[in-house]
């Protein structure tokens, strides 16, 4: 045990003897779940402003769809952005473009602004918005590689605190002092955000030898903005079949998911504030499962024998999707649901960080970012066409077709490979 803690403490130079590591890890806890519950209050009075404005359903889907297309093409560039100049530039810059977000937000709620242009404009800000990626980032660059899969699975409950304080707050100050409130009060959140991770936040949390790989003299510097260096991770060995599993395996829960407000009226009959509970519910469960269960999940199992676990319940899940006919049987599958989707999202995360060099762990996860945003992009489509076409079934037959064939790929072709990297 202690040549291997030894072994560790040689591999990870960086992370061993960082100053005020614990402290810093907190704090980029503390400001995931500032972001989370800004965003949350923000969906909660997007199509509450949109209706005011006299947007139809159409162009609130060009809204969605324009959000999600921003945070796409931004995630793997502000990856690299945070991999080159460190995690304070990147957490002040991503809290001061949703400063912008949420300010041009509450301006469109202004009857004496062109609300419907600062509507769309506030859009605009969101593909610099990517403040989770580097909170992964600084995890993954603090951590050793056998902590890490439970050091990012307690940002469940970061992501539960968002979802339930989120909600409640956007819900109670729209109520009480109307649709600019929640936005001004996410304005002023994310200032503050931004003041605290550029007084707090180390300039790097990369390790010495990393910055001496990246420094070296007659060297062209590199560019943020430069393609090929981003897509050239997709290539390392082991890395592009764990993304494809990571983007196939979660898209058929994510499309539901996306209807999920639809279905909710249409096939399961819920008011507004019983579909808000069921979401309350949601958000606990994703707390508790991500935030501890995952945790001491992988304290006892391979991440491959956690990827193949979560690709299983996919396909239990999608087979109880696919025979549901009402609330209490959705009740009774999101457990199932939530535990998919958060193993799959912090093992994959945690493989693929692994799988690249330190110096580019803030590019990868700028990648993995933009799985969620290719799905809210492509997803009020597909799923809107496969619900209307064949039903709420249609999901469940869809995920356990998917993940069967994921499920057959994992078994014959192991994950698991020798990672020599330096951290």
């Amino acid at each position: 045990m202690q040549g291997t803690a030894a072994h560790r403490a040689r591999q990870s130079p960086g992370v061993m003897g960082f100053p005020g590591r614990s402290s810093v890890i907190l704090l980029t806890y503390v400001l995931a779940a500032l972001e989370l519950t800004c965003l949350f209050m923000q969906f909660s009075i997007l199509p509450y402003l949109s209706r005011r404005l006299g947007l139809d359903s159409v162009a609130f889907g060009y809204l969605q769809t324009t959000f999600g297309v921003l945070q796409l093409l931004g995630g793997p560039v502000f990856g690299r952005f945070a991999d080159q100049r460190g995690a304070r530039a990147a957490l002040s810059l991503s809290f001061l473009a949703a400063s912008t977000f949420y300010l041009l937000l509450a301006a469109a709620c202004s009857p004496a602004l062109p609300g419907v242009l600062l509507l769309f404009a506030s859009r605009l800000p969101s593909a610099l918005m990517h403040t989770l990626p580097a909170v992964q980032m600084v995890i993954t660059d603090l951590t050793v590689p056998e902590e890490r899969p439970a050091a990012l699975g307690r940002l469940g409950l970061c992501f539960g605190i968002g979802i339930i304080l989120g909600s409640l707050l956007g819900g109670t100050l729209s109520t009480v002092c109307g649709l600019h409130c929640p936005a001004v009060a996410a304005f002023v959140a994310n200032l503050l955000g931004a003041v605290l991770s550029f007084t707090c936040i180390p300039a790097s949390t990369k390790g010495a030898s990393v910055g001496a790989q990246a420094a070296q003299p007659g060297a062209p510097k590199p560019s943020v903005f430069d393609l090929k260096a981003i897509t050239r991770l997709l290539l390392l060995p082991g890395v592009l079949p764990v993304f494809l599993v990571k983007v196939a395996s979660g898209f058929p829960s994510g499309l539901f998911m996306i209807m999920f407000s639809i279905i909710s009226m249409d096939f399961f009959q819920l008011e507004a504030a019983q579909a808000g509970y069921l979401m309350s519910f949601f958000g606990i469960l994703q707390m508790v499962i991500q935030g501890l269960v995952i945790g001491r999940l992988s304290r006892h199992f391979s991440e491959e024998a956690l990827l193949r676990a979560s690709v299983l319940v996919f396909i239990v899940v999608g087979l109880a999707m696919a025979l549901m006919s009402s609330v209490l049987h959705f009740c009774f599958l999101m457990p199932g649901l939530v535990f998919s989707l958060c193993a799959l999202n912090v093992v994959t995360d945690s493989m693929l960080t692994k799988a690249v060099s330190a110096a580019d762990t803030g590019t990868m996860l700028g990648l993995c970012a933009s799985v969620q945003p290719l799905t809210r992009t492509v997803g009020p489509t597909v799923g809107g066409l496969l619900y209307r076409s064949f039903g709420v079934p249609i999901f469940g037959h869809v995920q356990l077709a998917v993940n069967f064939f994921i499920f057959l790929f994992l078994w014959r072709k192991p994950m698991s490979y020798k990672r020599d990297k330096a951290w």
